[in-house]
């Protein structure tokens, strides 16, 4: 993907999620890694900007070391991504893009008390498959970087343990994931956010899959869980 098109696939994935309301008003952010024959670095949403109405054109561009080069101001929360690349890449090395949002119901979930190590158990065979493992990280204030250095601890300790993560849960926030596109990390996200509204429906929590279960969906699907 060439830098236009990683601009057109932002402000495309941008918009489709925030007219499914998976974001509203200026909450949320994008990020795409460019390659280095486009000259590495990376392209991220505008501060305070609206997903639902991004133009290519202005789109920040930055340098590998996350300095701005070109567009409109950076989101602050490009420390946090630069942080999840660094960290996701030696287990993902095609590592692409990042995806934050507010997503309702994964942030319904982050609010409820006696909370666990992970926003979800393993409810679905899609959850475990598309999705896996989502660790969820304490409270911080929007932009701290001790939240960037927490997740990025997280991705690391997942990944050495042979459970490389696609997502984590900043409570009271919104989830991140990543993947090697936007599409694909818009994918992941959108199951994320079924699943946490599934479990928000239920009147009582539902049981995970089955040892057994799990180990069948990592044997025919690649599962990593």
């Amino acid at each position: 993907m060439n830098e236009a098109q990683a601009r057109e696939e932002i402000c495309r994935v941008g918009r489709s999620l925030f007219e499914r309301g998976y974001v509203h008003a200026t909450a949320g952010n994008i990020s795409v890694r460019l390659e280095e024959s486009e000259g590495g670095g990376f392209l991220i949403t505008p501060t305070d900007a609206c997903l639902g109405f991004l133009e290519p054109a202005r789109l920040a561009r930055l340098d590998a070391q996350a300095q701005q080069i070109s567009g409109e101001r950076a989101s602050k929360t490009i420390a946090l991504h630069t942080q999840i690349y660094c960290a996701a890449l030696p287990f993902d090395p095609q590592t692409r893009c990042v995806i934050h949002t507010h997503s309702t119901h994964c942030v319904a979930l982050s609010l409820r008390p006696q909370q666990q190590a992970e926003l979800l158990g393993a409810l679905t065979p899609y959850f475990v498959m598309k999705v896996g493992h989502v660790p969820l990280i304490r409270y911080h204030r929007p932009g701290d970087p001790a939240a960037a250095q927490r997740v990025a601890q997280t991705i690391t300790r997942y990944g050495q343990a042979g459970t490389p993560i696609r997502a984590v849960m900043l409570e009271r926030l919104g989830p991140n994931v990543w993947h090697d596109s936007p599409g694909a990390a818009m994918a992941t996200l959108e199951e994320l956010e079924e699943t946490a509204r599934l479990m928000c429906l239920g009147a009582l929590a539902p049981g995970a899959l089955s040892d057994p279960q799990i180990e069948e969906l990592r044997q025919s699907f690649g599962a990593r869980w």
